[in-house]
This record gives C-alpha cells, structure tokens and sequence, in this order.
C-alpha cells in the first residue's frame, strides 16, 4: 500500500496524464498572438474529439438558435477559455470511461460526477458567475481521486466502503482513518499535475470539507453545495453511501434564498438526461 497521496499519484502514471492535445491548446490559449483558426487547427488534428465537441456545442446542454459547424465557430461564440474547460470535460471523461475496477459502479460514479457538474453549473448562473465551464469541469472531476484510489488500491477501497457502511460513516472520514489522506488529497494532487489553474486544485481539495472558514472561494462554496444537492437527490454514487454534511457557511456564501431550491433541482432534471448522453 502506498504511504502518501504523492507516492500513490506517482505509481499511477499514464492512468493520472491527460493526452498531449490538452496542452497543446492551453498553451495556445495562454499565447495573445494565437489566432483562432491556429487553435482550430490544433483541435481538428484530432478528430475524434471534434466530433465530440461540436455535438455537444450543438446539444440543448448550449441551445444555440444556429448550428455551429466548424471549431473556429465555436470558439468565436463560447469563447478560448470556455472551450478549454469544455475540452478538459470531454478528455477527463473519454480517458476514464473506458477503464473497470470491481468495487466502483462505474456508471453510477459518472452520474454522480455529470450531475455535480451540471448542479454547480446552474448554481453559478443563479450566482451570476463568469465562467460556466468552469464549474461543471469542477463538478465533473471533484471525485476524480476517487476514482484513482479504486484503480490502484482496489481491495484496500473495498475494505474502506464495508467500514463505512458497517459504521454508518463518510467513506472520505474513513479513507482518511485508513489511509492518512483521503481522495480530495489525491484529486488535488492529479490536478495539479495536470497544471491545471489553482482554483480547480483549491476547490477540489476543499470541496468536502465540513470545516470552511469564511474566505472559501465561490468556487469551492458551488461545488461543495452541489455535491450534497445531488448526493440528497441521488443521481448516482462515487462510493458515498451517506449524505455528507451540508456545510452553513458554502451555502451563506451562494447568497440564495432556501425558496430557490426547488427551482435549482427543476433545472437539473431538465438538463441530466442530455448532459449524460453527451459526457458518457
């Protein structure tokens, strides 16, 4: 068994890297004299994930009046950074889908994850956020450690879900007890390693924290806030046999009436089945 989160990281190799294309385009993005059409053509070399992007442009996930036809079209209307994250959404997902452990329910992990996405997505836009890529790639991989913990500790994981449920605990509380870190450690840890912006890291490691100061970023308010919405409404598991906490001060920081809630879970169903056949 491994000893730390890093060491863990470490011995997952090409499980835990994100394909080469993802690079490439943040570094184009991170460059003021690339051009659209440059990324474009970046994008189009691959054109299993063109075809994915431009469907999922063209789903009702978006609801564009016109159908966007080329990449270049779609950045102009979503803009860089947006399709960035939309891209990060659709590698994470195709990367990891395919791979099978015993002990995790695979679909369901992934309902899970899509729902979260989509809950933070639409808290952000009651929030007013900027960004709403963003918060659904939060949503999407906040459990992503987990998922590496049961690829590569399979029957230490098994044994930590019968202890959770025997004893009527968090399987995060339990993985911690066990382990000495749990899987918001190692999701940081994988992120960061994908050099991916310090919020993403921020907010994933904190994501599950029952003990927030008041400096929490909205970031990490959403998707803690969502992660209990969905686990209360059920879409899905990462292994979770609990409700987790909802923590006062993430849901004080969204500054949203408890009269909204209703409206929130609405908009949900509506999206979820879309969001499932686009991201699975």
């Amino acid at each position: 068994m491994f000893e730390t989160a890093e060491e863990l990281i470490e011995h997952s190799g090409q499980v835990a890297s994100l394909p080469e294309v993802f690079y490439r385009v943040n570094e184009a993005i991170e460059d003021p004299e690339c051009s659209f059409s440059e990324i474009a053509h970046i994008i189009g070399q691959d054109s299993a994930l063109s075809a994915r992007l431009l469907k999922i442009v063209n789903s009702p996930f978006y609801g564009f009046d016109t159908r966007v036809e080329t990449i270049t079209h779609a950045i102009t209307i979503i803009g860089m950074v947006q399709l960035r994250d939309l891209i990060l959404a659709t590698l994470v997902v195709d990367k990891f889908k395919g791979l099978s452990t015993s002990v995790m329910d695979m679909k369901s992990f992934w309902l899970h994850n899509i729902a979260c996405g989509l809950m933070a997505r639409i808290l952000a836009t009651f929030c007013h956020e900027k960004g709403l890529e963003k918060y659904y790639v939060l949503g999407l991989i906040h459990d992503i450690g987990r998922l590496i913990m049961f690829l590569s500790i399979p029957e230490q994981m098994n044994r930590a879900l019968e202890i959770a449920r025997a004893g009527d605990e968090l399987l995060s509380v339990v993985e911690k007890e066990m382990f000495g870190f749990d899987h918001s450690r190692v999701g940081y840890l994988l992120i960061q390693s994908w050099k991916l912006p310090e919020l993403f890291q921020v907010a994933v490691q904190h994501s599950h924290d029952s003990a927030m100061d008041g400096n929490l970023s909205s970031e990490t308010a959403i998707l803690h806030v969502s992660d209990v919405f969905v686990h209360a409404l059920q879409f899905g598991s990462s292994g979770e046999v609990f409700i987790p906490p909802l923590n006062p001060l993430a849901w004080n920081k969204l500054n949203l009436s408890s009269s909204m809630i209703p409206l929130l879970v609405k908009q949900l169903d509506r999206e979820i089945k879309d969001a499932v056949i686009n991201f699975s």
